[in-house]
This record gives structure tokens, sequence and C-alpha cells, in this order.
């Protein structure tokens, strides 16, 4: 029997959107997104805030794999003079396991460094950009590239360093029309870098894209309201359609595209889908030189080689020295599944240490994705008390939610590795770790056959077999807590298919990001200009006693 709304009060100061499925823990009003602001530390530091990775086969090039790591939380596009850009402290990283075992065995590190031309002015620039040498453009940003391979015994590791380029480029932001006209053309796509090798060439990109998450904040935040659903909610109010919160904002991305066989176990091309060595987890990460200063003199000393340099990588990260400070895999885990604080019984259950940690320990995770009789599954709890017509899915026993985000897909994601005695049915399976597991030997989806669900509807080129840029990875989520991958009658107390209506629709209502992607590398579209943001924008009467008109871009369908 569910209790009447009010009944929830003190529950929701508490935090009951924690683990709702929008996008992060319910701290501030203010517009969260996929691991935007998941953890209290890290939202307290944008610049090192990994929002969101992606990694999917190419589809316009085969046999090769395209991660992309986003940072930088809902950047509005007018932002100036001082516009976002990475870090010059932070080490950012792209990484692989290839064997399972939650370990790292391959990562790809960016470190960036600014160069300011003329410090005697406050422009970023000082007319039109044309080209990525410009002079024009006083607030210049390198990039060097740096790949790690892990070498030896894995609980000692050492790493062997390969430079994959040093002062790549970096383009501007996208500021207007005056100062950066013909933006992909002029400035995106010269800065994509290409490293010849002999399996193939390696792409290179990093600067800003539009966002490409796409999800209705303003409601999911809301006590996890869905505005489709909205007549279904304990606290009913008119059903409408889906509104895109991160619309007109973008994010800074770092991208690569590289050669199947160079991320492998074996060196090679897996044989097939069953192939165990044609599975790959990827994971992105953020780390920072464990002391900074801050100085009166309105300087800050960060020492970066603390992380490595270009001379001396390092990158191994987390250690005394060099801290890490995000972590991101799947989509919505560490706002969805891992409590604020910690908790008398299981230690490993803090956000801010989550992202401090490496895969390895997600072990002792298990528990809060597969949910115990003590402790229930808190997303799926929230859905079934939220939404009296859905019927209730079990928040215990939850053995598919621990394949989706900690072990794998038997057949599909799943690396053979160890048995998990809690899910004997699925075989040998890998070690419990949250990253994106990708197939590398199921081919990409042709371009525009692709369906925004992915696994569950079939197509097998989507999450959670990687992730690709327009899979719909709320609605995914949403669904997968109600219940949609488990057999038999496993919903309404074992008398229902959970696979069946409401279970089944559940979604935010935004079903498309707010422009169309690329179809070729870096994937995500152009980021939005702070000039002509037709989301963010208003234009004034020339009454100057005239108020401006608020906005109302329509909804996406």
């Amino acid at each position: 029997m569910r209790r009447p709304l009010r009944k929830l009060t003190r529950v929701a100061a508490l935090g009951l959107l924690a683990a709702t499925f929008a996008a992060g823990p319910f701290r501030l009003p203010v517009a969260e997104a996929s691991s935007h602001r998941e953890a209290p530390l890290i939202s307290q530091d944008p610049l090192a805030d990994g929002t969101d990775t992606y990694a999917f086969i190419s589809p316009d090039r085969a046999n090769t794999v395209t991660v992309l790591a986003n940072f930088i939380p809902l950047e509005e596009p007018a932002s100036g003079p001082n516009f976002f850009k990475f870090d010059d402290s932070v080490l950012y990283q792209i990484r692989f396991d290839n064997n399972g075992d939650g370990r790292l065995d391959l990562a790809i590190q960016f470190r960036f460094r600014t160069v300011v031309g003329n410090g005697d002015t406050f422009l970023y620039n000082t007319n039109t950009i044309d080209n990525l040498s410009d002079p024009d453009w006083n607030v210049k940003q390198f990039m060097d590239v740096t790949a790690l391979v892990r070498q030896g015994d894995p609980n000692t590791p050492t790493f062997a360093t390969f430079s994959l380029g040093t002062n790549l480029p970096t383009p501007p932001v996208n500021i207007g029309p005056r100062s950066t006209p013909n933006y992909e053309t002029n400035l995106a796509e010269p800065s994509i870098s290409t490293v010849p090798t002999g399996a193939g060439d390696i792409k290179l990109f990093a600067g800003q894209r539009d966002e490409g998450f796409y999800v209705d904040l303003g409601s999911a935040f809301d006590l996890l309201g869905l505005r489709p659903f909205n007549s279904a909610h304990l606290a009913p109010l008119p059903t409408s359609k889906g509104v895109d919160a991160t619309a007109g904002y973008n994010v800074h991305t770092i991208a690569v595209q590289i050669p199947t066989q160079l991320l492998t176990q074996t060196g090679a091309l897996p044989t097939g889908a069953t192939d165990p060595t044609a599975i790959l987890g990827v994971y992105s990460t953020a780390s920072r030189p464990g002391t900074r200063v801050l100085n009166i003199n309105g300087t800050k000393t960060e020492n970066a080689a603390d992380c490595g340099t270009a001379a001396a990588p390092g990158g191994i990260a987390p250690s005394a020295t060099c801290v890490q400070v995000s972590r991101l895999g799947n989509p919505l885990f560490n706002e969805l599944f891992i409590p604020m604080g910690t908790s008398p019984t299981v230690a490993e259950n803090d956000k801010d240490l989550y992202n401090a940690q490496l895969p390895a320990t997600d072990v002792n995770r298990i528990d809060f994705v597969r949910g115990t009789a003590g402790r229930p599954v808190e997303p799926v709890k929230l859905i079934n008390l939220l939404y009296p017509p859905v019927l209730d899915a079990p928040t215990s026993g939850r053995n598919d939610l621990v394949r989706v985000f900690l072990t794998g897909v038997p057949g599909a994601t799943r690396f053979p590795f160890q048995p998990d005695p809690a899910d004997p049915d699925a075989g040998p399976g890998s070690a419990p770790a949250e990253y994106i597991r990708l197939n590398t030997a199921i081919p990409a989806t042709a371009v525009g056959s692709e369906n925004r669900l992915g696994v569950i509807a079939g197509d097998l080129g989507g999450y959670p077999n990687g992730r690709r840029v327009g899979d719909d990875v709320v609605d995914i989520t949403f669904r997968v807590a109600a219940g949609v991958l488990l057999p038999g009658n496993s919903c309404a107390g074992g008398t229902a298919n959970c696979n069946q209506a409401p279970n089944s629709q559940l979604g935010d209502g935004v079903t498309q990001n707010d422009k169309p992607f690329r179809t070729t590398f870096p994937y995500l579209a152009s980021p939005f200009d702070g000039y002509s943001n037709p989301f963010h924008g208003r234009e004034c009467s020339d009454t100057p006693d005239a108020p401006c008109p608020t906005p109302n871009p329509t909804p996406r369908p």
C-alpha cells in the first residue's frame, strides 16, 4: 500500500531524489545531467567534472572504436570574456580494461597548455578568428597526447609510454558569427589530428561540442516527474511533452578513434561476437595534483608535473601526488546507485570515494545495484512508490541490473573471468567493475537505422553494448529499472511480466538531441555560439521601459 504524498515530506527533505533517473543528487536547484555534478566534491570543480562517456564502433569506419569523454557540464555559450577551456593542471584520461579484471590495461591521456598571445588585453580574440594559427585568437590551447600500456604483473604494473602527439591544436570556443564564422570548416575540423600506425590511423580531437545528453531535468528533479506520465504520478499534473533542459548548452569533448586491434588483449581483431577478447571495458577519469596553494598575489600553485608531463607521463592515478577526482563509465550510475554518505557496514558507498577509486573496488558496491531485503535498490523503490500504475518491480535480487552495470550481459558484453555466486545462471563473468562494456565484434548499426533504445529494442549496436551519442540512456535506464529485462512474471509481487505497459513505456518525453549529430568523427554536433543560441537568448523591445519577453521554445516531441 502506497502512502499519501504528504507523508513523504520528511523523506524528500532528506534527499529523496538523490537516486532519481534524472542526473544527480538533489542538492542545489541547478540544472544537472548525466554525471553532471554527481558528487559533492566534483560539483565544486567543473573543469575536472566528467559528464558523459561514449564508446561505440565507428559507424563510418569499420574495425575502429570511437570513445568520447565529455567534461565541464552545462557550458553557457555566452560566457565571455573568459570562455571555457580545459584545465592545464588536470590529467584527463580515457581508460581501457581488455581482460575483465577491473584493472587498467591501456590509457590515452591528454594534457593541455594555454598560451596567451597578448597579456595587455582582456579579449579572448581581437578580431575574426579565421584559422587555428590566426594571431587574432589571443587565448590558444594546445594538447599533448600519450598512450600508456600496462606491462608485467597486474598487481605491480608498469606502463610503457608512447607519444601520440605534442603541441596538437585545439579549436577556440564557438563565440559568434563575427568572431568564429564557419566554425566547423575553419576551426573544428582542422583540429582533428591523425596519427598513422601499422594497424591504421588514430584520430584525436579535443574541443568544445554541443551537449549531446538530452533529458528533462526540470521535471525529473520535481519528485521524479515524467511529463508524459504526469497524470500517473502520486502528485498528478496535466500530461505534457518533455522539455530538453540541456538544449543550448555545450561541453568540452576529448575524442579518440583507434583501430580495434590496438585495444584488444591479443592485439588482433576478434574472431566473432563470442570471442572473449572482443570485449572492452571503457571509462574516463580526471585527476589533479594532490596539493594546490592559493597565493595572495592572485595566482595558484598546482604542480601539473605531479600528475605526469609529456616527458614523463606517469598517469597511474590515483596516487599520493595525483588524486583522481572524477570517474565516469555508465551514465547515471553514481547518481542513482551510490548513496551520499558512508555506511556503518559498507565503506565504499560514498559518491566522492567512488570518484577517487578504480573499478576493481566496485565489488564492494554490488548490493547497491542488486539490492537486498535490508537495502532495496533505491531508484526502483522510488518508481514503485511515486507511480502507482507501474507494475512494481522487485527492489532486491536484481541480477539484471548487476549485469548491465557491473559484470556484463552474458553472451554479449560479459568477460569470461569468474562466476558471480549470486547469479549462477549467467555462467563465468568478469570481476565486478563499473564501466561501459563494448563488444567490438558486433558491427555498428547502419546510420539512419539506429534505435534510440538500443539493446532493449533489438538494436545490438547500442547501449548497454557500448554507448552511442544518440542512445536515449534516460528512457533505457528507467525501463530497465522497471524490470523489462527480468524473465517471467517478476513484477507486481510475482504475478505479472515486467516487459509490458506502463513499465516498458516509461521515459521523460525527450527523445532526441537539440540538433542533429555529425555522421563523422567526433560525431557530437557543433557547439552553440553565444550570439545565435536560440534556447537561451531573447529579443527585447526598442522601447526602453518595455520588458523583454520570456522565451518559450517549442518543446521537442
